[in-house]
């Protein structure tokens, strides 16, 4: 019997990977459905399911259990095992950092946060956030395979230099992911050496993790646009796949002029939506001054919910609105996605007043008006975190027999 289950497994070591996949994203919930997605027989999905669950990535019901109204066999249930390895995950933001512990299937196991002025130079704050990190590791014990960083900027491939942290006062071109990568040496967190960090820009990331995870699930092009602590950032999805263009750069659409007579740019132009759209840009249209408790993301985002019925602020709530959607209808033009997902201060103000910025959209795209793209808000909390661990579990889908340590060639 031993030998059996063995020849199956040999004949699906292939589809350890994709089968891992489909369980992390939630697209393969029963032992029938990972059989039919992968195109195998029900004992070479049985012996595959059986080696993930030795390898400690999932579990599989002892008594499987027919669905309502559901026809034929019942099948196992196929879960993450949520006492099973994590990544670390850290975002670098304008007022500090967030980190955290994330297991398969996007699930933040532990959270925390620092806050304050980021330091010109990098390698503190990276070394401040891996520090956090690793404090949450030992807390909870949990075995750690690998680490991702997020990071407010482009980041240029295959070198991984942040080329404009705009809203840092980091250098241009800073190595961030080889400080990261550092940061995470010095550290000497077990199974997570220099040889294994992650960097992205935290939009493109916000896009990965809505896209397997989230609102974008399901979509095979996803336009992805967020306003964070400061400034506008987007990402793409296309068919399916992440879309950073030839060397990490693409989808910088804060840049985009929608109000050609507007505020300077620090991009040298006028009126993007960078600063026209963004947290500051909200509470100087409805004169309010920054103040010195809490992110200007939050501050922004309470006084929509708090005070929409002031005047100035819905001016303002609707300034915003109609600069956004102008940015957005260009995209429409130019992209044709099928869903789009709004993330930080334009999920908040789509929430708001959803009728409002759908209409600009439509108005102003030929795709909007020949029937409409669906905008709809993020569906996650900390979803740049969630892209970060997608990065670091990435080697982990590719080939799940990492984690024994028998990495293939």
């Amino acid at each position: 019997m031993t030998q059996t289950r063995t020849t199956r497994l040999e004949r699906g070591r292939a589809s350890l990977g994709p089968a891992l996949e489909l369980v992390h994203t939630g697209r393969a919930p029963t032992r029938a459905v990972l059989t039919s997605e992968l195109g195998v027989t029900r004992a070479t999905a049985g012996a595959v399911a059986a080696e993930l669950e030795a390898l400690g990535l999932i579990t599989v019901d002892s008594r499987p259990t027919a669905s309502a109204g559901s026809q034929g066999r019942p099948s196992h249930r196929l879960f993450v095992n949520e006492r099973g390895p994590v990544v670390l995950a850290a975002q670098i933001h304008a007022d500090g950092f967030r980190v955290a512990l994330v297991g398969l299937g996007g699930r933040i196991v532990a959270t925390t946060t620092g806050s304050g002025t980021i330091p010109a130079d990098p390698a503190h704050v990276l070394a401040e956030a891996v520090g956090a990190g690793a404090g949450l590791l030992r807390e909870t014990g949990r075995r750690c395979l690998g680490a991702g960083l997020a990071v407010p900027s482009a980041v240029a491939e295959p070198d991984g230099e942040a080329l404009n942290p705009l809203h840092l006062a980091w250098p241009a071109g800073a190595p961030v992911r080889e400080l990261f990568q550092r940061a995470l040496a010095d550290a000497a967190i077990p199974g997570v050496t220099e040889a294994i960090g992650f960097s992205g820009n935290d939009v493109n990331l916000m896009a990965l993790a809505e896209h397997r995870h989230g609102a974008g699930r399901g979509a095979r092009d996803l336009l992805c646009v967020a306003s964070g602590h400061r400034g506008v950032g987007g990402a793409l999805v296309l068919d399916g796949r992440l879309h950073s263009g030839s060397s990490g750069l693409a989808l910088e659409v804060g840049h985009l002029t929608v109000h050609p007579e507007g505020a300077s740019c620090h991009c040298g132009s006028r009126g993007c939506l960078d600063v026209e759209a963004d947290p500051l840009a909200f509470l100087n249209a409805a004169g309010r001054t920054p103040g010195p408790e809490g992110s200007l993301l939050h501050q922004a985002a309470d006084l929509l919910r708090t005070a929409y019925d002031d005047p100035a602020v819905r001016a303002a709530a609707d300034l915003l609105i109609d600069r956004l959607g102008l940015g957005l209808a260009g995209l429409v033009n130019i992209l044709n996605p099928d869903r789009i997902i709004l993330g930080g201060l334009h999920r908040t103000l789509l929430e708001t007043d959803p009728e409002r910025l759908r209409a600009v959209v439509a108005d102003r795209s030929l795709w909007g008006r020949s029937g409409g793209v669906p905008i709809l808000p993020c569906g996650l909390d900390h979803n740049s975190l969630v892209g970060a661990a997608e990065l670091a579990w990435q080697p982990v889908l590719d080939d799940p027999l990492v984690v024994q340590g028998e990495r293939r060639a």
